[in-house]
């Protein structure tokens, strides 16, 4: 029987296959020494808990009375580099703004002490605030890839770490690879990153997008993910415009998934950031390969990119999680990502709601005729409130798409996104009357209402630690 390494007690919120949001109010959870959840029960099974696992009941951690535990924040889509120049360059489009911004920036990274001291600025900035994965891409440069996994190894976050490959890049030219060079230096890296076998930071597949890799290029890639069982990461479908020159430079191809399928580049170990304009045809082919979408709402609306339709991405059965997309996105928090997430669906909401909506509409509302649900037009009802509406997300459904959703999307829901035995322990401890909280809790109210206000109004100073399966990372020891 393995030993008991801690044991929590107090309030636990989560996620699981058939709720959203599951409160478990005065429950007991232990922890092994390798990270993993031995045990998650009712508190009141403490007394024979403690005998059967042998702990000492004086060396339980008791939460406080609005605190409570929450699964770690899994970022499916996030760019390191960007994070030095996150919230400046907005004003430009997709396009333009990779020319004029990204490009030359991530280009510097070929310093290795550059990236040295970026890479652990990023991880300890989304550490602290609650992203326990993080799904990254790096840049063309092998070397600086290794620096940030070694950084993430070093503070205890799990990761997924991708050396971009790119060998087309017409706006920026000095910043690309031959095609023979990318091959072979994603093949070093992977091998590197194998040799230093780190239990929780793995190597990702990352062509950076079809319009900046050769076909040559995209089915090298997709052989080398098939032959090692790698995940594999990239972009899809975020803009008309980027879309437009993926079809004009791949005419052979039916579609922007079909670039990826084809060069099995979509398995159920792929996570493709954006998907705006996916088509109900191309959403089936992800569900059939398994692939997963990264739902970046923040970058969406900061580029002027798009918007998701998250719940007919989820009604076509493919996997969802959370990206916040710095620097595309503006925000390092994926408590962003929960809210624009939310905030996304309403807009779209409100835009088919506008469009259903005829000159009649107003009068026929003033009259009364009108359901609880909506206004009655024959045989229609229209919706007139998000409330009523099963398309627009409530934060119970953003908070599992920032927990469980993530681990789903990057298919490791068998080791965390939340908190039943056997998975390891990735949690935040929310503390709700934190010094300087955004928020507080006058009286007594239902927990859910708590995490409500916290996925709403909290921000880093809630989080009163960080624990990656079972290892306490933040606060950050004194050594870092």
């Amino acid at each position: 029987m393995d030993a008991v390494q801690q044991v929590f007690k107090g309030t636990f919120i989560h996620s699981t296959a058939r709720c959203a949001c599951e409160v478990k109010e005065n429950h007991i959870l232990g922890t092994g020494k390798d990270g993993k959840i031995l045990f998650f029960e009712d508190a009141h099974t403490q007394s024979r808990l403690a005998q059967k696992w042998g702990f000492d009941e004086s060396n339980i951690q008791a939460l406080g009375k609005n605190e409570f535990f929450m699964p770690g924040m899994i970022d499916t889509h996030i760019h390191a580099p960007q994070y030095t120049f996150i919230g400046t360059g907005m004003e430009r489009p997709l396009l333009e703004w990779l020319a004029h911004t990204t490009f030359p920036i991530e280009d510097t990274f070929s310093d290795i002490e550059n990236a040295r001291n970026k890479y652990s600025a990023v991880v300890r900035r989304t550490l602290r605030n609650g992203t326990t994965t993080a799904c990254y891409f790096a840049t063309i440069h092998t070397d600086a890839s290794i620096v940030l996994a070694d950084t993430a190894n070093q503070y205890g976050q799990r990761a997924f770490i991708g050396k971009i490959c790119m060998d087309h890049n017409d706006t920026y030219q000095k910043y690309k690879e031959t095609t023979e060079e990318s091959i072979r230096e994603t093949k070093r890296f992977v091998e590197v990153l194998k040799k230093k076998k780190y239990d929780r930071v793995k190597p990702i597949i990352t062509p950076r997008f079809a319009i900046s890799c050769s076909e040559r290029l995209l089915n090298e890639l997709g052989k080398l993910a098939d032959e090692n069982d790698l995940h594999i990461q990239s972009h899809i479908s975020e803009c008309p415009a980027e879309i437009k020159e993926v079809l004009r430079l791949f005419p052979s191809y039916k579609n922007y998934t079909e670039v990826y399928n084809r060069n099995k580049l979509l398995t159920n170990k792929t996570v493709m950031a954006h998907g705006c304009y996916l088509t109900n045809e191309e959403l089936d082919i992800f569900r059939e390969r398994g692939a997963a979408v990264s739902h970046c709402p923040n970058s969406n609306i900061s580029l002027c990119s798009g918007h998701l339709d998250v719940r007919n991405v989820l009604n076509h059965r493919v996997k969802v999680g959370l990206g916040t997309d710095v620097a595309g996105g503006y925000s390092i928090s994926l408590l962003d990502a929960i809210r624009k997430s939310i905030e996304t669906s309403k807009i779209l909401f409100m835009e088919r709601s506008k469009n259903d909506w005829d000159t009649n509409d107003l009068e026929s509302l003033q009259k009364g005729n009108m359901t609880p649900n909506g206004i009655n037009r024959g045989a229609e009802n229209i919706p007139i409130t998000p409330e009523k509406n099963p398309n627009v997300l409530s934060y119970k459904d953003a908070f599992r798409l920032a927990t469980l959703g993530g681990s789903e999307a990057l298919s490791i829901d068998h080791m965390t996104g939340n908190f039943e035995v056997g998975k390891e322990f990735d949690a935040l401890l929310i503390n709700p009357d934190a010094k300087d909280s955004h928020f507080e809790v006058f009286s007594h109210i239902p927990k859910e209402e708590i995490l409500q206000k916290f996925l709403y109004l909290g921000d880093d100073r809630n989080i009163k630690a960080v624990y990656v399966a079972g290892r306490r990372v933040v606060p950050f020891p004194s050594s870092f």
